[in-house]
């Protein structure tokens, strides 16, 4: 980054190994472009055979699951309003599911609360395999499933809750 010369800061994408901890690649993203145009590029420089690869919503690109799963790996991809008919129609499946208590959707669900530092955090987590009903899912290259993530925060008599 110089705004004196007129240059930009460099924006990366990096591909990270949580369980090992290191980062196997990274690619800057081109003047003027973002990571849609960056990731299949570094999808490229990995071999990702059985490997489960998570992107970010940004991320969440038919052409990269296309890219993704070619290769021979999983994806995980949170949706959110970039992918607006997914993200309603993964928004409604979701509700009408609550709503009946999950009963006829078979759900795979956990829990986690931690107190640390004068908050209390609840995780909640279900996750929908039988996704023949979801719309759109036939144009999703690999699609198996669909979470819902929700968190609570308790902390000095106010709570915050967040869904993704």
């Amino acid at each position: 980054h110089d705004r004196s010369n007129g240059r930009s800061a460099v924006h990366m994408v990096s591909a990270w190994a949580n369980a090992n901890r290191i980062s196997l690649g990274q690619v800057a993203t081109e003047e003027k472009s973002n990571e849609i145009t960056a990731i299949p590029k570094l999808l490229r420089m990995l071999d990702v055979k059985g490997a489960i690869v998570s992107i970010d919503a940004m991320g969440c690109q038919k052409k990269i699951a296309e890219q993704i799963v070619s290769q021979g790996a999983d994806y995980i991809l949170a949706v959110k309003d970039n992918q607006p008919e997914l993200f309603d129609a993964v928004k409604d499946y979701f509700e009408t599911a609550k709503a009946t208590d999950f009963l006829s959707v078979p759900v795979s669900y956990d829990e986690q609360t931690n107190a640390d530092h004068g908050r209390v955090e609840v995780r909640r987590c279900c996750l929908v395999n039988d996704i023949s009903t979801l719309p759109q899912s036939e144009n999703w290259a690999g699609l198996q499933s669909i979470a819902l993530l929700e968190s609570e925060r308790h902390q000095g008599g106010y709570t915050t809750r967040e869904s993704r």
